[in-house]
């Protein structure tokens, strides 16, 4: 039996300034790093003791998941980070205030852009101020213009199958510490949600999904650690 934590980033100030943020790295507010402490405290609480962490290579995830093992008083434990599991690139959507877009694209368009599993948004610009393909942490990668979920799940798929799936078979305790759309793809995948199911699938900030594994990596149970805060889970098989 392995144990997998799953943390949603806290608040970023994009999040605040109800803007889409996608791959731009936006820091925590103060709120993000309560949010983080508290997911801290929970996982403490939980008796299980982790093995490592993994992040993506954006702040807001990093800061999380290093926030989360100070309060579990563990600052100590491995840090692992990768670009495959940013978030969902936002396309030419990255920056623009929601309301703003939904005024001027027709709320029914955006809601399609954000929550259809495989319809990307349109395509960021080449050289605008939000293009990271000279960005030096993404040296050697094909970043993106946009990305549907289905597209993030795709490169979420190899690294999990590579590197997070080996160690949770050979009996490894696991946190990661990312994001909304990244996260889905590995609900999606551990719990074998449908296509149209799975963009309803919420997964809330500070409070992270604990999920108990059999040694084929089957789910044998699943919960949020704060009951009160807690989503929706899918259904087990």
């Amino acid at each position: 039996m392995s144990h997998l934590a799953l943390i949603r980033h806290g608040q970023s100030q994009w999040n605040l300034d109800n803007r889409f943020t996608g791959w731009v790295d936006v820091n925590l507010t103060a709120e993000g790093e309560a949010q983080a402490r508290r997911s801290g405290e929970l996982l403490k609480a939980s008796g299980v003791h982790f093995d490592r962490l993994y992040t993506s290579v954006q702040t807001r995830a990093i800061r999380t998941g290093q926030i989360a093992i100070e309060a579990m008083g563990e600052a100590w434990l491995p840090v692992i980070k990768d670009w495959r599991l940013n978030e969902r690139h936002y396309g030419g959507l990255t920056g623009l205030d929601k309301k703003e877009t939904a005024a001027k694209h027709g709320e029914e368009q955006v809601l399609v852009w954000r929550r259809s599993y495989d319809i990307p948004p349109p395509p960021l610009e080449a050289g605008g101020e939000f293009d990271l393909s000279k960005d030096r942490r993404y040296a050697g990668v094909a970043v993106p213009a946009t990305e549907s979920l289905k597209d993030t799940l795709a490169r979420v798929l190899p690294y999990w199958e590579g590197v997070i799936a080996p160690e949770l078979k050979g009996g490894k305790n696991l946190m990661i510490a990312a994001h909304g759309n990244s996260l889905r793809a590995i609900v999606k995948l551990l719990f074998n949600v449908p296509d149209d199911r799975i963009v309803g699938v919420e997964i809330p900030t500070g409070n992270p999904l604990l999920i108990d594994l059999d040694a084929a990596l089957h789910v044998k149970a699943a919960r949020y650690l704060d009951d009160a805060r807690a989503q929706p889970l899918p259904a087990l098989a």
